[in-house]
């Protein structure tokens, strides 16, 4: 597993940079070997940031963490990370049923180049509408995000919901 860690508006000692890296090395038995983490360190005012991103076979598994102090910063964004790993793995189970764990962990690990199974599809109807009209359909069926066919340029983007109850627009670069 490749692990870099970066450091914002904080000098990235060795003694972090080994404390960080041994905590994500422990998903190493889980994840596939060609895995990347991205470990980012940042410090505002009082508040010690760790940012996690781990990108394994395709799978995004991304968690954040502010706390008083780093270290505790690192520890509470690797357990974040294991939940959602766990998680990931019993959606796995779930959706096998009759699967053993083993084959479902090797799902998980399998190497890059291999393609996944499509397990459900949706098919629906969209018709252009501008954004505002398309966040707004995003909270009429609750989910956190909405494809739609933008209006005004006739691309297909995203609608999101941010943390802060915001939203967000991911529009394609022509």
């Amino acid at each position: 597993m490749n692990i870099t860690v970066y450091g914002r508006n904080i000098e990235v000692t060795t003694a972090i940079r080994d404390y960080a890296q041994g905590k994500i090395k422990k998903f190493e038995r889980i994840l596939t070997i060609d895995s990347e983490a991205s470990v980012t360190l940042s410090v505002e005012k009082l508040s010690h940031k760790a940012e996690v991103l781990i990108r394994s076979n395709g799978m995004l598994i991304q968690a954040e963490s502010i706390t008083a102090e780093m270290y505790s910063s690192i520890d509470d964004v690797i357990e974040k990370l294991d939940r959602q790993i766990k998680k990931h793995k019993e959606k796995l189970t779930s959706k096998r049923k009759g699967a053993t764990k083993d084959a479902n962990l090797s799902e998980l690990t399998k190497p890059v180049g291999e393609p996944g199974t499509i397990i459900k599809r949706k098919q629906f109807d969209m018709k252009p509408m501008p954004p505002d009209e398309a966040a707004m359909q995003m909270d009429l069926i609750d989910k956190d995000f909405y494809v739609f066919t933008n209006q005004q340029t006739g691309d297909i983007n995203v609608i999101y919901r941010r943390k802060d109850g915001d939203y967000g627009l991911i529009e394609p670069v022509k």
